[in-house]
Order: C-alpha cells, then structure tokens, then sequence
C-alpha cells in the first residue's frame, strides 16, 4: 500500500487546459451535490485514465455520522446516493482510512488483502478493479469533507505527462471542487435552516390560538396546488411560468403570509363568541336570567299567597315567562356562536331583550343586557366588532413590516408582496395597501384564493360548522362576481379540481359534497 501522487496517462492533451477551466466552471454552476459529484468524478476520470469511479461523502443523520456513497447504478449512468453503502466514522476499511488521515492512497490488488467492506465494495461496483486510488476532498476550511475514489482496470499509470505541472492542475481541481461542495452544502444547510425556522414561526402562529390551528400550513398547500395548474395550464396563464427559485421563494411567502399574527393580541385572535373577552359573557348573562326566573317564582308564591283562589291563573302566566325566558336565553346562546349573516329581526330581538330588567345583589333594577353586550351580540357577521376586526387586519401591516425589514437575497425578494397580497381585493377594496388586481403578481393573486378557501372550509373555527365544499365554492363564486378574487385564476381553481385534490387529503368526508365543480364556474 502506498501514496503515490497523481497519476494521468498521456494521450493527446493539447487541450486540457481550456478543459479544465470549463470544469471549473461547470462545477461552480451545479447547484446538487450529486450533479457536482458527478461532474468532479467524469474529469477526474478522464485525467487519471480510471474506468470508473465514485464519492464518498460525510453527513450526520439519523444513523450517525458517517460517510455516504454517490456511486453510478449502472455504467454511464449519473451517480446517486446508494444507502446500502453507508460507512460509520471509525471503521477500518481504506475509505475511512483516506478520510481520517486527510491524504490521498493507492492500492493494487494483486496479492493484496483488503478489508472485508473494501473486497466487497469493489466486487460490487468494480468486479474486474485491479488497482484502486482515493483522494480527500477538502473545504475552504481545509477539513476533510469527503473522499473520491477511482477504479481501474489495469496498473495505474504512473507518469504525470498529459500536460506540465499536472499534478498540480488535478490537486487544484480537487480543491476546487471540494470547495464548491462545501458551498453548496453550506447553502442547502442554510436553505434547511430557513425552512425549519419559518415551519417553526408558522406553527408558533398557528399554535397562538386553537382557532386557526394548522392554517399556515395548509395555505401553501392550496397555494402550490394553484401554482402548479397555473404553470400547466397553456390558455389564460400560458406565459407563467415558476423555475426551481421561483417555487421556492412561492414557498417562502406562503408559510410565512401570516407572521404578523404573532403580535395580534391574544383577546382578539381567541374571540370564539361575539361575548368572548377574557372569558365568555354569555355566563354573566345566564346568571342574570337565572336571577329573573328567580324573581318570577318569587312573585308567583306571593301572589298566590295573597291570592290563593287566582292560583291557577298564576301558575300558567309564570310558565309562560319562564318559557318565554329559556327562549331568550337559548336565542342568545345561539347568536352568540356567530355565523356568516345576521338578521335584521334578531338584532331587534336582542335589543328587546336588552330592554328588560333584573335586580341584583343591592337591590337595584339594571337592564338584562348591557349596551356593550348588545353591541356585540348584533355583530352580523363572525365574532368581532368593527374595531377588533380592525385590530385583525392589522396582521398585515405588521406582516409587511416584518417581511420588508428582512434582508431577503435577489431570490426571495418577492416575498413580501407575495405574503402580503392575501386579503387584497381585485377591485382595490381589500387591506393593508388597497391593491387592485393589475398591481397585483400572480402568486400574490393565488394566495388570495387559497386563504379564502381554507378559512371557509376549516375545521376549528369557533363561530361556524365547516362549510361543505358547495357552500365554501357558492360564497367564492359570489366573491369572484363581485371582484374580491382574480376571476381568471377562480376558473382555473374550479377547472382544475384543485378544490376537490385538496378536500380530499385534507377535510371530512362530510364535506365532500361536489364531484363536479361546472356548476360553480
């Protein structure tokens, strides 16, 4: 066993300079760790005359650290990563041993004993090797980082006359490559960690409060759902298009369209009834009723005290008051809840309510409701007063705020006005900026959808059951008519089956109740 330098035959090699200045480049372009590996393991055959080749790389995952093979399944065939071959740190086999040490070795197999992981590694990728060389790959940093290793199947050749100074060119392009393998593994690392943290934000929001859980991680669902038949489609949408940083930077936006809910006080964003303040009022209320019903057996027993013969009589008026009394109750309870619409004759109801008296603790006359609960007891529409849903809707100021104070690369700079399109409107009515539909991106346009259809359709809204998809797509169409969603994009939502792919994976059986979307068209 010995360590000899590097070995490259000589052919013709007039031209392997500009060769090499073409992998140079060629290896800075690769943006995979396998294409780059493959890249590296052509050159490096071709200048060392090897038949074949493959890379060994160090990771820490589940099993621990070790090194992974990138090897070609078949002969010609780009390298991938073969699991089976996974070699844990501290073995004795020549890969771990080129690794440890940090130099390069050459071995010829005649009469040589190998390991038992080595024989069988070569017999398996190499069957007719007759010698075998390994390099350490270093970083920038100068550690080791992973291990190349070549195949022949002859002696190794043993003059370096392709070109002058070649070892240094092949040393140089080792280091080269294992420098653009610790950037592009430095990169991924970071894009790993960018996407841990904003999963790890969205579910901080989502956590906040039980009534939007899961929210902003089923919107980039629906979002890229939408995406992908918008990229298919070759009709309206024939010039849009999303490459591999455009899909991520889409991805971005999308689990982070929210973040400013993290600074929604928590008495706004957990308002599941119209009474809701730090505790649901409807108790308060119920306790008043109680003590109205009290005051109405009271009165019956002095009266029938007083008038023993009128009994009767007596008896049926408090049942009817104390009828009429439970209906007024189990009517508030059920406002309460809130729902998408209101009437006008149960705004009237609860303010008739209202006008009745009880009499507390001291002995004075108060009115069954006061003007802060009717107020919101009239809210038509969801649990929250104008006010509150201001507050609401402040989540995107501060979602821009947020978004626009981060030093987002050329990449993701559209973040932001993809994240914070969600609640604009087509016709320029929507929050925070007022945006119409022609200052509007298309993914900004998309997002408005695929947050309105999950808010229809989710589970754990307080104040409503969730709607069936004929109910959630009958309210869209209306939005869409009224030009609150992008109407182009609506129909490429319904045309195609976007709706029901996600409804499917993600609600209840129950509210699968369209197989045909036409009607909503």
């Amino acid at each position: 066993m010995t360590t000899p330098e590097p070995d490259t035959d000589v052919r013709d090699g007039k031209d392997v300079l500009p060769r090499l200045l073409r992998v140079a480049q060629h290896l800075s372009e690769q943006k995979d760790v396998p294409r780059l590996m493959d890249a590296l393991l052509r050159e490096a055959r071709f200048l060392c005359n090897a038949d074949t080749g493959w890379a060994w790389l160090c990771r820490d995952d589940d099993r621990g650290e070790g090194l992974f093979c990138l090897a070609p399944p078949a002969a010609g065939s780009p390298v991938r990563e073969n699991d089976a071959l996974f070699r844990p740190l501290g073995g004795a086999g020549l890969v771990e041993a080129c690794f440890a040490d940090g130099e390069p070795l050459t071995v010829v197999l005649d009469g040589q004993t190998l390991p038992p992981a080595d024989q069988s590694l070569l017999t398996s990728l190499a069957p007719d090797c007759k010698a075998t060389q390994l390099w350490p790959l270093y970083n920038h940093e100068g550690r080791v980082t992973g291990v190349m290793q070549l195949a022949y199947q002859c002696e190794v050749p043993r003059n370096l006359q392709r070109l002058e100074n070649g070892h240094l060119i092949f040393q140089s392009l080792l280091t080269y490559a294992g420098t653009a393998l610790s950037n592009l593994s430095q990169v991924q690392d970071l894009k790993a960690l960018l996407d841990a943290f904003i999963k790890v934000l969205a579910q901080a929001i989502d956590a906040k409060s039980p009534h939007t859980s899961a929210h902003c991680q089923r919107v980039p669902v629906i979002t890229e759902l939408l995406a992908q038949a918008a990229c298919d489609d070759q009709d309206q949408f024939a010039d849009f298009n999303l490459d591999e940083d455009g899909w991520y930077e889409l991805h971005v936006a999308a689990w982070l369209h929210d973040c400013g809910k993290l600074a929604t006080p928590d008495s706004v964003l957990d308002k599941s009834t119209k009474l809701h303040t730090l505790h649901d009022r409807i108790d308060e209320v119920a306790s008043r009723f109680a003590a109205l019903r009290a005051e109405i057996c009271f009165r019956y027993e002095r009266e029938c005290l007083q008038t023993p013969h009128l009994e009767p009589s007596l008896r049926e008026r408090m049942e009817q008051e104390i009828s009429a009394l439970t209906g007024d109750l189990t009517f508030l309870e059920r406002i309460n809840r809130g729902g998408e619409t209101m009437a006008v004759e149960d705004q009237q109801r609860v303010r008739d309510i209202a006008a009745r008296h009880w009499t507390d603790a001291w002995g004075q006359s108060k009115p069954l409701l006061t003007d802060d609960e009717v107020r919101n007891l009239c809210i038509t529409r969801g649990t929250l007063t104008p006010e509150e849903r201001q507050i609401i809707n402040g989540h995107m100021d501060v979602t821009l705020d947020m978004l626009g104070s981060l030093p987002f690369p050329p990449k993701l700079r559209q973040v932001p006005e993809y994240a914070g399109g969600h609640h604009e409107k087509m016709d320029g009515t929507g929050f925070p900026l007022g945006l119409t539909r022609d200052q509007m991106s298309i993914p900004a346009r998309i997002m408005a959808i695929a947050d309105v259809f999950e808010a229809l359709t989710a589970k754990e809204r307080p104040y409503k059951t969730p709607l069936k998809l004929s109910e959630a797509l009958a309210i869209m169409q209306r939005m869409r008519d009224n030009q609150h969603l992008d109407p182009d994009l609506y129909q490429l939502f319904i045309r195609s089956r976007v709706w029901r792919d996600y409804g499917e994976r993600h609600l209840d059986p129950v509210q699968l109740d369209v197989e045909d979307g036409a009607g909503f068209l």
